[in-house]
Protein backbone atom coordinates (compact mmCIF):
# COMPACT_ATOMS: atom_id res chain seq x y z
CA UNK A 1 0.00 0.00 0.00
CA UNK A 2 2.85 2.15 1.24
CA UNK A 3 4.55 1.70 -2.45
CA UNK A 4 1.34 2.47 -4.52
CA UNK A 5 1.01 5.64 -2.41
CA UNK A 6 4.35 6.80 -2.88
CA UNK A 7 4.05 6.10 -6.95
CA UNK A 8 0.27 8.07 -7.07
CA UNK A 9 2.26 10.87 -5.21
CA UNK A 10 5.05 10.73 -7.75
CA UNK A 11 2.63 10.80 -10.61
CA UNK A 12 0.72 13.27 -9.49
CA UNK A 13 3.83 15.79 -8.41
CA UNK A 14 4.98 15.21 -11.55
CA UNK A 15 1.89 16.20 -13.96
CA UNK A 16 1.35 19.39 -11.58
CA UNK A 17 4.79 20.03 -12.43
CA UNK A 18 4.30 20.01 -15.78
CA UNK A 19 0.87 21.46 -16.25
CA UNK A 20 2.59 24.40 -13.66
CA UNK A 21 5.01 24.69 -16.06
CA UNK A 22 2.86 24.90 -19.52
CA UNK A 23 0.26 27.85 -18.08
CA UNK A 24 3.76 29.67 -16.58
CA UNK A 25 5.17 29.38 -20.51
CA UNK A 26 1.21 30.31 -21.87
CA UNK A 27 1.50 34.26 -22.81
CA UNK A 28 -1.48 36.14 -20.42
CA UNK A 29 -4.68 36.88 -22.11
CA UNK A 30 -5.01 40.36 -22.95
CA UNK A 31 -6.75 42.79 -21.30
CA UNK A 32 -7.51 46.55 -20.78
CA UNK A 33 -5.74 48.81 -23.33
CA UNK A 34 -3.75 46.16 -24.89
CA UNK A 35 -6.76 44.34 -25.71
CA UNK A 36 -8.68 47.38 -26.91
CA UNK A 37 -5.26 48.40 -28.76
CA UNK A 38 -6.00 48.32 -32.79
CA UNK A 39 -3.73 47.45 -35.35
CA UNK A 40 -1.72 49.93 -37.68
CA UNK A 41 -3.10 50.08 -40.91
CA UNK A 42 -1.71 48.82 -43.91
CA UNK A 43 -3.05 50.73 -46.38
CA UNK A 44 -1.28 54.21 -45.66
CA UNK A 45 0.61 55.81 -47.70
CA UNK A 46 4.62 55.22 -46.38
CA UNK A 47 7.18 57.60 -46.56
CA UNK A 48 10.57 56.48 -47.03
CA UNK A 49 11.66 53.00 -44.72
CA UNK A 50 8.77 53.06 -42.38
CA UNK A 51 5.16 51.94 -41.50
CA UNK A 52 2.41 53.61 -41.01
CA UNK A 53 1.17 55.50 -38.07
CA UNK A 54 -0.53 53.74 -35.36
CA UNK A 55 -4.62 55.16 -35.11
CA UNK A 56 -3.59 55.94 -31.68
CA UNK A 57 -1.04 58.50 -32.58
CA UNK A 58 -2.59 59.95 -35.34
CA UNK A 59 -5.97 60.75 -33.77
CA UNK A 60 -4.17 63.36 -31.79
CA UNK A 61 -3.39 65.24 -34.80
CA UNK A 62 -4.95 63.82 -38.30
CA UNK A 63 -3.27 64.29 -41.55
CA UNK A 64 -6.81 66.01 -43.00
CA UNK A 65 -6.46 68.38 -39.76
CA UNK A 66 -3.16 69.25 -41.12
CA UNK A 67 -4.78 69.90 -44.72
CA UNK A 68 -7.20 72.31 -43.79
CA UNK A 69 -4.53 74.35 -41.64
CA UNK A 70 -1.76 74.44 -43.64
CA UNK A 71 -3.30 74.35 -46.99
CA UNK A 72 -1.80 70.87 -47.78
CA UNK A 73 -3.63 68.35 -49.57
CA UNK A 74 -3.62 64.85 -50.95
CA UNK A 75 -1.03 66.59 -53.87
CA UNK A 76 1.44 67.73 -51.65
CA UNK A 77 1.28 64.62 -49.41
CA UNK A 78 4.08 62.20 -49.69
CA UNK A 79 3.40 59.55 -46.53
CA UNK A 80 3.31 59.18 -43.49
CA UNK A 81 5.78 57.35 -40.83
CA UNK A 82 4.89 55.56 -37.81
CA UNK A 83 6.84 54.83 -34.53
CA UNK A 84 5.95 54.18 -31.03
CA UNK A 85 3.29 56.51 -29.97
CA UNK A 86 4.58 58.94 -33.18
CA UNK A 87 3.60 59.78 -36.70
CA UNK A 88 5.11 61.68 -38.89
CA UNK A 89 3.84 63.58 -42.34
CA UNK A 90 5.57 64.28 -44.87
CA UNK A 91 5.01 67.17 -47.47
CA UNK A 92 6.30 68.27 -51.07
CA UNK A 93 7.05 72.12 -50.71
CA UNK A 94 8.60 73.50 -53.85
CA UNK A 95 12.44 74.32 -53.17
CA UNK A 96 12.66 72.08 -49.72
CA UNK A 97 14.37 68.89 -48.86
CA UNK A 98 11.62 66.78 -48.32
CA UNK A 99 12.81 65.39 -45.31
CA UNK A 100 13.04 68.66 -43.20
CA UNK A 101 9.44 69.40 -44.71
CA UNK A 102 6.91 67.29 -42.37
CA UNK A 103 4.15 67.41 -39.28
CA UNK A 104 5.47 65.35 -36.53
CA UNK A 105 2.85 64.31 -33.87
CA UNK A 106 4.51 62.60 -30.77
CA UNK A 107 1.37 61.56 -27.80
CA UNK A 108 3.45 59.13 -25.17
CA UNK A 109 1.41 57.81 -21.97
CA UNK A 110 2.82 59.20 -19.27
CA UNK A 111 2.11 59.18 -15.24
CA UNK A 112 2.59 62.84 -14.52
CA UNK A 113 1.94 65.71 -17.31
CA UNK A 114 2.70 68.87 -16.29
CA UNK A 115 0.23 71.98 -16.46
CA UNK A 116 3.18 73.46 -18.75
CA UNK A 117 6.14 72.23 -21.24
CA UNK A 118 9.34 72.09 -19.31
CA UNK A 119 11.78 73.21 -22.30
CA UNK A 120 13.95 75.73 -20.58
CA UNK A 121 15.39 76.57 -24.17
CA UNK A 122 12.20 78.04 -26.06
CA UNK A 123 10.03 81.04 -24.44
CA UNK A 124 6.52 79.61 -24.84
CA UNK A 125 2.95 81.36 -26.07
CA UNK A 126 -0.73 79.77 -25.34
CA UNK A 127 -3.44 79.45 -27.61
CA UNK A 128 -6.18 78.09 -25.87
CA UNK A 129 -4.76 74.84 -24.03
CA UNK A 130 -2.03 74.99 -26.13
CA UNK A 131 1.74 75.95 -25.84
CA UNK A 132 3.45 77.07 -28.74
CA UNK A 133 7.09 78.07 -28.98
CA UNK A 134 7.70 81.89 -29.55
CA UNK A 135 11.11 82.14 -29.40
CA UNK A 136 14.53 80.56 -28.40
CA UNK A 137 16.31 81.58 -25.59
CA UNK A 138 19.24 80.38 -26.42
CA UNK A 139 21.52 80.81 -29.57
CA UNK A 140 22.01 77.08 -30.13
CA UNK A 141 18.40 76.70 -30.48
CA UNK A 142 17.96 79.61 -32.44
CA UNK A 143 17.60 77.90 -35.91
CA UNK A 144 15.12 75.45 -34.62
CA UNK A 145 12.62 77.82 -34.14
CA UNK A 146 13.09 79.83 -37.66
CA UNK A 147 12.60 76.12 -38.95
CA UNK A 148 9.86 74.71 -37.02
CA UNK A 149 7.03 75.64 -34.52
CA UNK A 150 6.36 73.43 -31.33
CA UNK A 151 3.33 72.75 -29.94
CA UNK A 152 2.40 71.11 -26.66
CA UNK A 153 -1.04 70.30 -25.13
CA UNK A 154 -1.49 68.49 -22.12
CA UNK A 155 -3.80 66.07 -21.05
CA UNK A 156 -5.31 63.16 -18.44
CA UNK A 157 -1.99 60.33 -19.03
CA UNK A 158 -0.47 61.73 -22.34
CA UNK A 159 0.63 64.88 -23.77
CA UNK A 160 0.90 65.81 -27.04
CA UNK A 161 3.83 67.35 -29.11
CA UNK A 162 3.73 68.60 -32.71
CA UNK A 163 6.61 69.90 -34.03
CA UNK A 164 5.95 71.57 -37.56
CA UNK A 165 7.60 72.74 -40.29
CA UNK A 166 7.61 76.35 -40.83
CA UNK A 167 8.09 75.49 -44.58
CA UNK A 168 4.54 73.35 -44.25
CA UNK A 169 3.14 75.77 -41.93
CA UNK A 170 3.73 78.99 -41.57
CA UNK A 171 3.54 80.82 -37.93
CA UNK A 172 -0.01 82.23 -38.69
CA UNK A 173 -1.16 78.97 -39.80
CA UNK A 174 0.16 77.23 -36.71
CA UNK A 175 -2.80 79.00 -34.96
CA UNK A 176 -5.09 76.95 -36.85
CA UNK A 177 -3.35 73.83 -36.15
CA UNK A 178 -2.97 74.00 -32.28
CA UNK A 179 -6.99 74.37 -32.76
CA UNK A 180 -7.51 71.22 -34.42
CA UNK A 181 -5.02 69.52 -31.39
CA UNK A 182 -6.64 66.82 -29.76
Amino acid sequence: MTLRYLVSLGVLVAVGFFVGRALAQAPPPASGAAAKATPPPTNCKVYGPGKCCDPAAAAHLTKEAIYAACGESDATFLGEQGQKDTCKYFFKVAGAKEDETFVQVYAPATKEVPDSPTDPFFKWGKIGKVFYTEKALSPKSAPMVANATGLWLPAKGYFVAVNASTKVCDKSQVKRLAAKMK
